[in-house]
């Protein structure tokens, strides 16, 4: 079924207003009629059982009824993804939408090939939360991951640091296991993944990161490229905290 995301103000006395590019999307490309049925869901994570009402530049729907999503993890996980080129990014953002991301912050590490201008940061960003958007509609998600503006690393460091479960893979040694760190948070409520560029982390940069409190996780005996890392990561979680009989593996 078409699935679609409003916020609050398209709401009034049981109906939903669809306007802008979605509503073309509806009424033009799909080709939807009065009667035909789609999933709406809010801001908050509430999908709507809808059926539309009417159709014209904008879309009027009849909210039929409501349930909180079911399809969002039990953990708001954020990827700090290194900046790297254009189509590695963009797989970066599609993947981890695809597998529960909450939100995406790209860094600035030191051995970053791409570098961005803070001019450029608005365009970027309008680009990759429109990535994240189609995405979120195609898997079923019931929130659309949000997109922030580049950070330095040690800026980077010390937010993801905050979480209850701070993941910083690295290659190098001085690591532990990622299901050993799992076993050890039985229910995180937030998690950071930190993920570097395609030359890796420098050594200053992981230490600065272990000093800072992140969990230093190697991801096996092969080396994975920067824009597989994090989906690796994310899946290993949702296996984890996600699937049935996952949190006693």
């Amino acid at each position: 079924m078409p699935r679609f995301f409003v916020d609050s103000s398209a709401f009034s006395d049981g109906k939903i207003t669809v306007r802008g590019d979605d509503a073309v999307h509806i009424g033009r490309v799909l080709r939807m009629k009065p009667g035909e049925s789609l999933t709406v869901c809010d801001e908050y994570g509430v999908e709507y059982a809808c059926v539309i009402a009417a159709v014209g530049q904008e879309i009027l729907l009849d909210a039929l009824s409501s349930k909180l999503s079911e399809n969002e993890p039990p953990y708001r996980a954020t990827v700090y993804q290194s900046l790297v080129r254009s189509e590695r990014f963009d797989t970066v953002l599609m993947k981890a939408t695809e597998l529960g991301v909450s939100s995406v912050v790209p860094v600035i590490a030191s051995r970053c090939t791409v570098k961005l201008e803070p001019r450029e940061y608005a365009k970027k960003r309008e680009r990759w939360q429109r990535i994240l958007s189609e995405a979120a509609k195609q898997c079923g998600r019931g929130a659309i991951p949000r997109v922030c503006d580049p950070m330095p690393f040690s800026d980077a460091v010390k937010d993801a640091a905050k979480a209850d479960l701070p993941l910083f893979c690295y290659e190098a040694g001085g690591t532990a296991p990622l299901p050993e760190i799992c076993s050890s948070v039985p229910s995180p409520g937030t998690v950071s993944v930190f993920i570097g560029p395609e030359g890796g982390f420098e050594q200053r940069e992981a230490d600065e990161a272990a000093a800072g409190g992140m969990r230093m996780t190697g991801l096996g005996n092969r080396i994975l490229r920067t824009e597989t890392a994090a989906p690796y990561v994310l899946a290993c979680l949702s296996f984890r905290y996600e699937l049935p009989g996952g949190s006693s593996l």
